[in-house]
C-alpha cells in the first residue's frame, strides 16, 4: 500500500524572503560578510524597561496558560492605545491576542470566509496572504498596481472584476512598497466594501512607521464591521515574541474565540508581558523610527547612483521596492549575483508579485545605519563593475 498522493497544498510557494536568507548564510560560510537588506526585522533590541519587566515576571509568575483571547490587561491597554493614537472607543471584549499577526490572520480568514469565496488583494503584495488563501480553499484575486496606483488598491479596480469578491485584503503601509493609503482613498475603499457586503481585513502592523507628512488612518475609523490586524513585531521591535492582535467585528467574537481555544489554548504568557510594558516605551519606539527615516533617504539618495532609478516612495514600514527591468529581466538570479558577488542581501520581487516581479528587487532598511551606508558602497562598486 502506497502512502504516497497527490498533497492538495503542493501549489504554495516557498517564501522567498526566508530562501534568500538561508542562500546568505550559505555565503557566509565561505568567510563572506553579508550584509542583509533583506528581511524586515528591527535591528534595535527591545526596550531596557521591557527586559527588565519580563525579568521580574519571569522571577515572580508561574507563566501558565492565559485566556485564550489574551490577559485582560493587555487588551484593555490595546483598547486605550485606540483612544490614545485614534480618538476610537474599541471594546477590549473585540480585542483579541494571536501568535503574531500570522496567525491573526489565518484565524481571521478561517472565521470571516467559507471555502471557494473570493478575497481581491492589490499585486504586489506579502506573498503569506495568497498562501494562506490557498491552504484554507480561500481563492486570490489580484488587483494588478503600479507607481501610478501608490501600488495601492482602488475602487475602480474592485468595480471593474467581473464578479464582486467577498473578501478584501489591504496593507497600509504595504510591503514591499512601502506605500501608504491616503485618508481619501480609505474612506472610498471602506464605504464600497460597506456598501457590498465586502468583508474587509485591514493590516496595520507598520503603523507607527511612517516618514514625512504621510500618516496612517485605521479602517476603524470608517467601519466597525471590518477586521484590524496589528503585531507587536514592527514599530514595537519584539519579532520574535511572536505576538500580534485583531480587532474583530462584535458578530465574529464569539467564534473567533472559539477557534483561539482550539488552535492555539492561549498566546505566550511571557510575551504577553513584554507587550504590555512596551506600550510604556513611546519615546524609545519613536527613536527607532527617527533611526530608520535617516536609513531610508541613505537610500533613495544612493541607490539611483548605483543604477536603480525607478524606486517605491517608501511612505512607511522600512521598504523600499526598485524597478531594475533596465539591469535585468531576472530579478532572483540578479539577486544571487549580488548576494556572491557584492555580498548584499536583497530579495526578488517575486517574492511578492509572480506576474511583474521579475522586474523588481525589495530592499529593506531596518537594519544599522553603518551597514546600510556600508551595503550601498558595496552596491555602486559591484554595479560598476557590471556596467
Amino acid at each position: 500500500m502506497s502512502f504516497v498522493k497527490d498533497i492538495k497544498r503542493s501549489d504554495i510557494s516557498p517564501f522567498l524572503v526566508m530562501e534568500a536568507f538561508r542562500e546568505a548564510h550559505e555565503v557566509t560560510k565561505t568567510g563572506a560578510d553579508v550584509i542583509h537588506l533583506s528581511l524586515g526585522q528591527p535591528a534595535s533590541k527591545p526596550p531596557q524597561q521591557v527586559l527588565q519587566k519580563v525579568a521580574e515576571r519571569m522571577m515572580e509568575d508561574k507563566l501558565g496558560y492565559t485566556d485564550a483571547c489574551g490577559i485582560p490587561a493587555l487588551r484593555e491597554r490595546i483598547a486605550k492605545h485606540y483612544r490614545d493614537e485614534y480618538g476610537l472607543e474599541v471594546p477590549a471584549e473585540r480585542v483579541f491576542i494571536t501568535i503574531g499577526s500570522s496567525a491573526a490572520f489565518f484565524l481571521s480568514m478561517l472565521c470571516a470566509f467559507n471555502p471557494g469565496d473570493k478575497l481581491a488583494i492589490a499585486r504586489p503584495c506579502y506573498p503569506a496572504y495568497p498562501n494562506m488563501m490557498k491552504a484554507l480553499d480561500l481563492v486570490p484575486v489580484y488587483l494588478h498596481t503600479t507607481t501610478e496606483d501608490n501600488f495601492q488598491p482602488t475602487v475602480a479596480m474592485l468595480e471593474a472584476l467581473p464578479e464582486k469578491p467577498q473578501g478584501l485584503v489591504i496593507a497600509s503601509p504595504s510591503n514591499p512598497s512601502g506605500t501608504v493609503i491616503g485618508p481619501k482613498r480609505m474612506k472610498q475603499l471602506v464605504e464600497y466594501c460597506e456598501q457590498h457586503g465586502i468583508r474587509l481585513i485591514s493590516d496595520e502592523i507598520y503603523h507607527g512607521v511612517t516618514y514625512g507628512q504621510r500618516e496612517t488612518s485605521s479602517v476603524l475609523e470608517h467601519s466597525q464591521q471590518m477586521i484590524i490586524i496589528n503585531s507587536f513585531s514592527k514599530y514595537y521591535l519584539l519579532p520574535g515574541w511572536r505576538l500580534g492582535w485583531v480587532v474583530m467585528p462584535e458578530n465574529l467574537c464569539r467564534p473567533y474565540e472559539t477557534m483561539l481555544q482550539n488552535f492555539f489554548i492561549s498566546p505566550p504568557a511571557i510575551a504577553q508581558h513584554a507587550a504590555l510594558a512596551v506600550f510604556e516605551c513611546k519615546d524609545e519606539l519613536d527613536e527607532v523610527v527617527r533611526g530608520y527615516a535617516v536609513n531610508r533617504q541613505i537610500l533613495l539618495d544612493e541607490l539611483p547612483k548605483a543604477g536603480f532609478n525607478e524606486l517605491s516612495p517608501a511612505e512607511g514600514a522600512f521598504y523600499i521596492y526598485a524597478n531594475v527591468s533596465s539591469l535585468t529581466n531576472d530579478s532572483r538570479e540578479f539577486c544571487r549575483r549580488m548576494l556572491n558577488e557584492a555580498h548584499v542581501c536583497a530579495v526578488a520581487g517575486l517574492d511578492f508579485d509572480k506576474e511583474s516581479g521579475h522586474a523588481y528587487v525589495r530592499f529593506s532598511f531596518a537594519g544599522e545605519t553603518a551597514e546600510i551606508r556600508e551595503a550601498m558602497e558595496r552596491l555602486k562598486r559591484w554595479m560598476n563593475k557590471t556596467a
